[in-house]
C-alpha cells in the first residue's frame, strides 16, 4: 500500500511516501518559511525523485488536528486537493496519534503533547504494542498540571514528545513525581513518516473519509469563532 502522508501541524512542514513499512522519502522544513510555501515544492520533489515509485497513491495521510489553526488548514487543504485529483481517499490521522508512533517500541507511557497556550497542553496517552498503539487517554486540552497529575496517579514511567514537553519544561520538572524521559530532538517534532504508520493501520481498518468529507480537528473554536460569538453575546470558552 503506498501513501502520502502530510504533518503540517505545527513549525515543521513534513511529507512523506510509503511503499508498506518502506520509506521511500521523507521531507522535513523548519525554516520559518509558511507551510504554503514549502509543502507543495516538497511533495512534488519527492514524487520526482522517486521515480516510478512515486505514481498515484493508494491514499493521503494527513494530520488532522490538534495543531496551529493555519498549518492545519494548509495541510488539509493540501490533502483534499491531490485526493480530489487523483480520485484517492484521505486518511485522517490524530496529531498526537501519529507523534506517538515516533516513541513505537518504548516500554514506558507514552505522552504526547503539543503547546496549546496558556499553560495548556494538547496531550493523550498512548502504550506501544504489536498491533500499533492502544490509547490509554483521549487528546484533550488539559493544564500542564492536569496531565501531570494524571501521568503521577498512573504511577508508571513517562516518555515524553512535543513542543509542549519542551516549552513546559521547567514545570514538569517541578510536577512530576514519576521516571521520565523527553525524546531527543530528532525524535521530538510530529514527523509524516510516524504519521503514514498510524495511518496504514487506519486505512486496512477502513477509517477513512473522501477528499470531500475531509475536514481538520481543531478541538478549539478558532479566533474567527470566538469573535463572532462575542458579538452575538454567547459564551466562549478559551
Amino acid at each position: 500500500m503506498k501513501l502520502l502522508s502530510i504533518e503540517s501541524s505545527g513549525m515543521a512542514a513534513s511529507a512523506a511516501l510509503t511503499d508498506g513499512d518502506e520509506v521511500k522519502a521523507e521531507f522535513t522544513l523548519n525554516n520559518g518559511l509558511t507551510h504554503s510555501q514549502t509543502l507543495m515544492p516538497m511533495i512534488d520533489a519527492m514524487c520526482r525523485l522517486c521515480g516510478p515509485d512515486g505514481d498515484t497513491p493508494d491514499a493521503i495521510a494527513v494530520s488532522e488536528g490538534p495543531g496551529s489553526f493555519t498549518g492545519l488548514r494548509i495541510g488539509s487543504a493540501t490533502a483534499k486537493g491531490m485526493g480530489l485529483v487523483w480520485q484517492i481517499p484521505i486518511v485522517p490521522v490524530p496529531t498526537l496519534e501519529g507523534l506517538a508512533y515516533n516513541a513505537w517500541g518504548r516500554p514506558e507511557v507514552i505522552c504526547p503533547m503539543t503547546d496549546a497556550r496558556r499553560g495548556h497542553v494538547y496531550a493523550a496517552l498512548y502504550r506501544s504494542g504489536e498491533d500499533g498503539m492502544q490509547e490509554l487517554m483521549p487528546a484533550a486540552d488539559r493544564a500542564i498540571e492536569e496531565i501531570a497529575a494524571a501521568l503521577n496517579e498512573r504511577g508508571e514511567a513517562v516518555y515524553l514528545l512535543g513542543d509542549g514537553a519542551k516549552n513546559y519544561a521547567d514545570r514538569l520538572k517541578t510536577l512530576l513525581e514519576v521516571p521520565y524521559q523527553t525524546a531527543p530532538e530528532h525524535l521530538l517534532w510530529p514527523r509524516a513518516a510516524s504519521v503514514a504508520r498510524a495511518a496504514r493501520k487506519r486505512y486496512e481498518e477502513g477509517r477513512t473519509v473522501s477528499a470531500a468529507d475531509h475536514t481538520p480537528n481543531y478541538m478549539k473554536v478558532t479566533q474567527a469563532e470566538r469573535t463572532r460569538a462575542r458579538q452575538a453575546g454567547e459564551a466562549v470558552h478559551d
